[in-house]
């Protein structure tokens, strides 16, 4: 049985690819082709879920196929089936099957039919590799796509400032999330000393023998994975995106934040619950995390005006309580609670167009005045505390800005002493210095060595930042990011003797294609009117939508997505960083988590957005 299970993923990616061929003006045969991949898949599973069942409900695991493997490491594809998993994947297969009918008709003529379904066909494709993963690295390549049909679906309506901002916005925190469960994967490395799975999670014995023995790295990994999922599932501090995502279409609203996305930080919570259940501290920051965020989002869900914040918050409200669910070890609990918030929220959209319309109609004929109750001032003063703050969303957003994003771009900002050709040509300098140093080691004197690795990856650090702060012209934004990956490719390799060249080639194959792509598609763009500043947003996807298609190939080429070698580069990457070189993986880490929102950022700066010139319709700034 183990072997169908590879199905469940090929059926909506053939559905994909099938997808593209078809006109975008030819929207029977799109939809149909989405409409019988998602049945296919869902009857598919149900077949497959009554014969699991029948014979006793096994636990199913099945190592594919191997991607890399050397004497140290080894990367490759692993599935893994259990209750978690047929709970997941029919909850998903059903709501993908029910939304995708749904949207033939609610879309309708719409301009970006076709890329509607594109998208949402691979998203069900990611969603299903999330679900059947059996380790950390096969989780990772649907959780990243995962990410990606997010930003391109939140930026649907391409000509209008707030979906694309909020894209951005989003992708953001995404990749905040993303960063931790690389770094959960790398620690695993070095705790395990083997691509762990989670079939191996599940012996009580074999994981606390290695967290009495490494009591803190346990720590380090468990954190890492729940950050991830509150970052995934919209839990506190990270709340305030999920109403932020609904700029999309209402279908894809359903889809995505009110029953599937938004869940999978329950998934991975339940997933590597063996790991974490001893460790009473994550236990207890899990049931704070949860608790806090169902009072302060319910609070916030109550005032809001728009129908689409109010779903999402009290989402989020059932969420915390799902988590708290979860770490309590009431699992059966939890996967109830899952399928009904998700059944309940994609109703709850798909049907919110028209109950808005009859609630609108309703107050209007038919407004009564809630009777006050007379209560002790400093009640009354708490309610109103509590209200503003619920109005102002605990001013979460400016919490983002403040302790995330303005020092970031501060530092940045002061950087602006590399954006001419001397700063260019020493850093060409300095990185060849650091080639030297890689194939000649032993004529640099071992303090020198040493210190090499800190200094590179904090030049790329900085580079990299410098990328993320740009307002002016995007070439310049993008030979900052290809500056900062390349001295982070070069801090690892003066770190490690055991990081070949061989590696460094993986790790840079995919990325220097993608950067020759890249530069053509920005230098075309350049050619038309000399002015690509990343101060305002230019539109050009209008005029010149193949180049942008180029150009989003190339953005996910070069971070790293999987249909390229770099995304095994980027995990061989980290394995060869010690786990006690903690200020080299606090600079990579960074530097990874910016390259990808700073390639986001110049792609919709340039390429979406309102077009800059008169003769096209300005739209509304929100959807």
């Amino acid at each position: 049985m183990a072997n169908i299970l590879q199905f469940f993923i090929w059926i909506p990616f053939i559905g994909f690819v099938l997808s593209l061929l078809f006109n975008k003006r030819n929207e029977i045969g799109i939809s149909g082709v989405a409409i019988a991949a998602t049945f296919s898949n869902l009857l598919l599973t149900i077949i497959f879920s009554v014969l699991w069942l029948i014979n006793s409900s096994p636990i199913l695991n099945i190592k594919h196929v191997v991607l890399f493997q050397t004497e140290d490491i080894e990367i490759f594809i692993d599935y893994f089936f259990d209750k978690t998993s047929l709970v997941f994947l029919l909850v998903g297969n059903f709501i993908s099957f029910i939304v995708i009918i749904f949207s033939k008709y609610y879309l309708h003529r719409e301009e970006g039919f076709k890329r509607f379904f594109n998208v949402t066909l691979l998203f069900i494709f990611s969603y299903n590799i999330v679900i059947l993963a059996g380790n950390f690295e096969t989780l990772f390549i649907g959780w990243e796509i995962l990410g990606i049909c997010s930003f391109l679906l939140i930026a649907f309506y391409r000509d209008r400032y707030l979906p694309v901002k909020n894209s951005l916005k989003v992708i953001s925190i995404y990749r905040l999330g993303d960063v931790c469960l690389i770094l959960a994967m790398w620690m695993s490395h070095h705790l395990w000393h083997e691509n762990i799975t989670f079939i191996q999670l599940n012996d009580y014995n074999l994981v606390q023998a290695h967290l009495v023995e490494h009591n803190w790295y346990g720590f380090f990994i468990a954190l890492m994975i729940l950050i991830a999922a509150s970052a995934k599932s919209a839990q506190l501090p990270f709340s305030t995106w999920l109403p932020r995502a609904m700029e999309g279409p209402t279908t894809s609203s359903a889809i995505f934040y009110g029953s599937l996305s938004v869940h999978l930080g329950v998934f991975i919570l339940i997933r590597t619950y063996p790991y974490w259940e001893s460790i009473l501290t994550i236990k207890s920051i899990i049931i704070g995390i949860g608790l806090l965020t169902a009072i302060i989002a319910t609070g916030i869900a109550r005032v809001q005006s728009s129908v689409k914040t109010q779903i999402a918050y009290s989402s989020i409200a059932q969420i915390g309580l799902i988590f708290i669910e979860i770490a309590l070890g009431f699992h059966f609990l939890a996967l109830l609670h899952f399928a009904g918030n998700a059944f309940l929220r994609t109703y709850q959209l798909l049907v919110s167009p028209s109950v808005l319309s009859y609630l609108i109609h309703d107050m209007f004929f038919s407004f009564i005045p809630k009777k006050t109750k007379e209560t002790s001032p400093f009640i009354t003063k708490l309610k109103n505390t509590f209200y503003l703050l619920s109005l102002k969303e605990w001013n979460l957003d400016r919490f983002h800005y403040n302790v995330f994003w303005n020092p970031i771009k501060w530092i940045g900002r002061h950087l602006n002493i590399l954006s001419n050709k001397a700063a260019v040509i020493i850093l060409s300098i300095v990185f060849a210095i650091g080639l030297y140093s890689f194939y000649f080691q032993e004529n640099v004197p071992q303090s020198i060595l040493e210190l090499l690795p800190f200094i590179y990856s904090f030049g790329g650090l900085l580079l990299i930042i410098k990328a993320f702060a740009e307002r002016g012209d995007a070439m310049w934004a993008w030979f900052f990011v290809i500056g900062g990956q390349m001295y982070i490719a070069l801090s690892i390799a003066l770190l490690n003797e055991n990081f070949g060249h061989n590696h460094i080639l993986l790790y840079l194959s995919g990325s220097l294609v993608s950067v020759l792509i890249g530069y053509m598609s920005l230098k075309r763009i350049k050619a038309i009117d000399n002015n690509i500043q990343l101060n305002q947003f230019h539109g050009y996807i209008y005029e010149h939508p193949k180049t942008a298609f180029i150009f989003l190939l190339a953005c996910l080429g070069f971070v790293g997505l999987p249909f390229t070698p770099t995304f095994i580069g980027i995990d061989i990457l980290f394995s060869h960083i010690h786990k006690h070189e903690e200020l080299l993986i606090i600079s990579t880490s960074l530097s990874l988590a910016l390259i990808e929102i700073s390639i986001l950022r110049i792609y919709a700066r340039v390429f979406l957005g309102p077009h800059k010139k008169a003769y096209h319709a300005t739209a509304y700034r929100s959807s």
